[in-house]
């Protein structure tokens, strides 16, 4: 039988995958999985510190929810991810539309309000002479 030898190494190649991914599962969790249980702990933290402009019940869920999209790699803390997040939202407009756009992100004459009061609102303006 001339399969017999591929069999076998093929049978090694499976247990020697199965015995690595077992040893680093054992290792124990990565950087990132103890950076976002830190954050985790300090978010129920400032939850349970009356703090949060949120109901308890709310920033406990929110702090949950963090957790377990940072364990799947979901969240990002990357400089300038905000910036590219809004320059990705005036993606969409075309021309004027776009720089109006940009404008109001970049450049805004007046901004009011507080995420925690339920948005920010930017104000810019923009003189369109007669035509």
């Amino acid at each position: 039988m001339t399969n017999t030898p591929s069999f076998r190494y093929s049978l090694s190649l499976v247990a020697a995958t199965l015995l690595f991914t077992a040893i680093t599962v054992q290792a124990g969790p990565s950087g990132a999985t103890v950076d976002a249980q830190a954050r985790y702990r300090e978010d129920m933290a400032f939850c349970n510190s009356g703090q949060s402009s949120q109901d308890t019940n709310t920033c406990r869920l929110e702090a949950r929810n963090a957790l377990a999209e940072a364990k799947r790699g979901g969240l990002s803390d990357a400089p300038g991810q905000y910036a590219r997040n809004a320059v990705e939202r005036c993606n969409q407009f075309q021309g004027d539309e776009r720089a109006a756009c940009e404008a109001r992100i970049f450049g805004p004459a007046r901004v009011e309000g507080s995420v925690e009061g339920g948005g920010v609102l930017r104000e810019s303006v923009i003189v369109t002479p007669v035509k």
